[in-house]
């Protein structure tokens, strides 16, 4: 587990590896009653994992359990509205980002060379020319992921991820906590984004905040 406060940003973050059974994991929650009622209707033992690493997760940033609904379009939120919430979950891992004041983003994506062929889909021009040559997979996986964290923090629809969500030139760092700039022109206001991220060997995780 690795959970990460980034009080400038009023953000909490952390991820967590989806590694025991269902029956184990019931185990490290308190009410397992209730999330037994949930998991049974999941046929699928990895969803069954994955949902309840979520909940692990959670109730291993705040200290206490919270119950997790979503909304039609399927955007997570917490019953007691207590803070703002985001989700991603990738291969074998699952990730969570808190905010009480802003709304926020998180994406988590296992590493593929399959971005290679889709990148024209999700950039710009001008982006693809910014791509490091040595690190081509971890900065075109930084850049859909950072994409996917903005669209989630700015919760609006219809968002043309190559027209709308800007990326800032910047050098991937490996196996660190670091940041780059990000815009938008979906909106009136533009809004700027700061995007956290980390790059390992595995995946790619980014996370950013906006002001609601």
């Amino acid at each position: 587990m690795n959970i990460n406060n980034l009080p400038g940003d009023d953000l909490i973050w952390g991820i967590r590896k989806i590694e025991k059974s269902s029956e184990e994991m019931l185990n490290l929650l308190d009410k397992k009653e209730f999330y037994l009622s949930h998991i049974q209707k999941i046929t699928s033992e990895d969803r069954k994992k994955e949902w309840l690493t979520v909940r692990i997760l959670l109730k291993e940033l705040l200290g206490e359990e919270k119950e997790i609904l979503h909304t039609e379009t399927g955007r997570p939120y917490l019953t007691d509205v207590s803070f703002q919430i985001s989700i991603s979950h990738t291969k074998g891992y699952v990730a969570v980002a808190l905010s009480r004041k802003n709304n926020v983003g998180i994406d988590i994506e296992y590493i593929s060379p399959r971005i290679k062929r889709i990148s024209s889909r999700f950039m710009s021009k001008e982006e693809i020319t910014t791509i490091h040559p040595e690190n081509k997979i971890i900065h075109l996986l930084l850049h859909w992921s950072a994409k996917e964290s903005m669209f989630k923090a700015l919760n609006e629809q219809n968002v043309d991820f190559r027209g709308c969500l800007h990326i800032q030139p910047f050098v991937p760092q490996m196996n660190e906590m670091s940041s780059f700039d990000a815009f938008e022109t979906k909106t009136e206001k533009q809004n700027r984004f700061l995007i956290h991220y980390v790059a390992t060997e595995d995946y790619v995780l980014t996370t950013t905040s906006l002001l609601f």
